[in-house]
């Protein structure tokens, strides 16, 4: 009996965990809920197999090419997929057999009276309010119609060094404080990085977060990064 499994994650936010990298091993094709980011995401996740993907609120013009919703046929069973799950229609296309959303960072799964699975993978990227780190992987089975879940809590087991200039503890909250402040000053990611000592890709990411959250507080930016 042949099987397939496909695997399923969302709001990866420029994080790829090396957990992630090793499911998605796994896995013959990627799903991929929104919120990548950035464009070495997609790239990292296409040397991982095909990758099947929607824009997020949090993707800028990079990804402009991906669509807002997306439906997909994938060994016999029909996708359809949306970042947020308030834009899912009224009414789904014929035939669908799995609805694929993020946004929430929170993991969901129901199945229908009618047999169709609504799935939230949850987040892989960065926690955010305190929630865990979670994707799924699903095993499709052709011939009998069968769609397995699994869910997925990801526990990094071998901490990460932090480059250079990356703050931790106090530190890295009066950090986000400071460029903050610099960014709100209107400037560059670079001149903050190197008037305040700290790893350039640190600071990017903390611009980043700011700039594509609009409203974000202190805690917001902080639960995106830790």
């Amino acid at each position: 009996m042949e099987t397939y499994r496909v695997a399923v994650i969302s709001d990866t936010h420029g994080l790829l965990r090396p957990e992630v990298l090793e499911v998605l091993g796994t896995c013959e094709a990627v799903l991929h809920g929104g919120d990548m980011d950035d464009p070495e995401t997609l790239e990292r996740l296409r040397q991982a197999g095909p990758v099947y993907a929607v824009r997020g609120n949090g993707d800028g013009d990079w990804a402009r090419d991906l669509p807002r919703e997306l439906e997909v046929e994938l060994f016999g069973f029909r996708f359809y997929m949306v970042h947020n799950k308030k834009h899912l229609p009224g009414k789904l296309p014929p035939g669908v057999d799995v609805v694929i959303w993020g946004h929430s960072h929170r993991q969901e799964e129901r199945r229908s009276p009618e047999g169709v699975w609504y799935l939230n993978p949850g987040s892989c990227g960065p926690r955010r309010f305190r929630l865990s780190a979670t994707m799924m992987v699903l095993t499709l089975d052709p011939k009998e119609r069968r769609v397995e879940v699994e869910k997925i809590s990801l526990v990094s087991q071998k901490p990460v060094a932090a480059p250079a200039g990356t703050p931790t503890g106090q530190d890295l909250y009066e950090a986000v404080g400071v460029i903050v402040k610099e960014i709100q000053a209107r400037r560059d990611v670079a001149d903050i990085a190197a008037r305040h000592r700290l790893d350039e890709k640190f600071v990017e990411r903390v611009c980043r977060i700011y700039l594509t959250h609009p409203g974000v507080d202190m805690d917001g930016i902080m639960n995106r990064l830790l």
